[in-house]
């Protein structure tokens, strides 16, 4: 077997067929929606699709609507990213994180902490999708786009399963059944009252139980596992010509990083599912990952997020906060909102050893 088999999970005929399908239709745009249970196969075929629909096009629009285990942002975002050729050969094992052409920070890993919110972003992203990458010109052409969703299928997972697919209105519904008959989604267009036209096309296949050495594939995923290694991978990129291989190494680079400075009269400090008091609010900052909004880049009365920070420290008297994040000097200049939600660090880049770590120090917040 080759390197690069290896690095890609085996797909099954049903799927490749399946993706297939969505690649070589007659309609225009290609609009895809992928849905199923938990533990189904969604991220995996979703991913192999764009694969697939990127030997037909250069690019590629992908609507992430997963907040816990999203494939190119970190946790906690709301994306809408386009994706070229490059990522064809990349490894499906290592976490691949993209800069999305716009994202919200919902700064939580499951919709049900405020799903009217949730359902405003996905709507935005879309008509964001809708208007720059939906409609052709003379110097550009629409673009597919794929729509991953969350595992959550029942109740209120439902309900905004029901109600995305109603407002995009896809090309076509790719719905993945698992064994478990009772966790699938009901049989046919589910989404869809008596009143309305089933204009897309069904696809519904089976979740990839085995592979071709007749191993199990449905693997049960360590979720928080999962999101500690994207956001290592996100922070990761703050590291600028070194190699940085392990946790431990990454830790230490970290925690050594010069962090950019921020006057905190400069930032609107938004709690996004939470209040503090006034006197409670930098120390709820503290050790935290925030979301990083520039108020003047609104599309639809909402600011832009464009990236992720840790707040290694505060400085009342100097009035300043210390921001770690891979996000460009000439952006961070820019940014005046700080999100706060409940995205934790992971553990792992707490633990500094044979080193003061900056998170833990008594001295961070300078007495007032």
């Amino acid at each position: 077997m080759s390197e690069t088999e290896k690095k890609l999970p085996f797909i099954p005929k049903e799927w490749s067929d399946a993706a297939n399908s969505v690649s070589c239709s007659s309609l225009q745009p290609v609009v895809a929606l992928v849905c199923g249970p938990k533990n189904s196969g969604k991220s995996t075929f979703s991913r192999h699709l764009v694969q697939v629909l990127l030997q037909r096009y250069k690019r590629v629009a992908y609507l992430d609507t997963d907040v816990g285990q999203p494939e190119f942002t970190a946790p906690g975002f709301l994306s809408l990213t386009v994706v070229d050729k490059s990522i064809i050969d990349s490894d499906w094992t290592v976490p691949c994180v993209k800069t999305p052409e716009r994202c919200f920070f919902y700064g939580d890993v499951s919709s049900k902490r405020d799903p009217k919110a949730y359902l405003r972003y996905i709507y935005t992203l879309f008509d964001y999708y809708q208007l720059y990458f939906c409609k052709s010109s003379e110097n550009k052409t629409e673009l597919p786009l794929v729509i991953n969703t969350p595992g959550w299928v029942k109740g209120i997972g439902y309900d905004l399963l029901v109600d995305i697919l109603r407002y995009v209105s896809p090309s076509h519904v790719v719905k993945i059944n698992i064994s478990a008959y009772s966790k699938n989604l009901p049989a046919g267009f589910f989404w869809l009252d008596g009143n309305d036209d089933e204009t897309a096309h069904l696809i519904e296949i089976q979740s990839a139980y085995q592979d071709r050495f007749n191993r199990s594939v449905l693997i049960l995923k360590d979720a928080r596992l999962l999101r500690d290694m994207r956001i290592i991978a996100y922070f990761r990129q703050c590291i600028k010509g070194k190699e940085v291989n392990t946790i431990k190494e990454l830790t230490h680079e970290l925690a050594s990083h010069i962090p950019y400075e921020v006057p905190i009269s400069s930032l609107t400090i938004s709690h996004l599912h939470c209040q503090f008091s006034s006197s409670e609010v930098f120390y709820s900052l503290n050790a935290s990952i925030v979301g990083l909004g520039i108020s003047s880049d609104v599309f639809e009365d909402l600011p832009s997020c464009v990236g992720l920070g840790i707040v290694r420290g505060i400085d009342t008297e100097r009035g300043v906060l210390y921001v770690i994040t891979p996000v460009p000097e000439n952006v961070v200049e820019k940014i005046d909102l700080l999100l706060q939600g409940n995205i934790q660090l992971p553990t792992c880049l707490l633990d500094v050893k044979d080193y003061r770590s900056p998170y833990l120090s008594p001295n961070v917040l300078a007495s007032s």
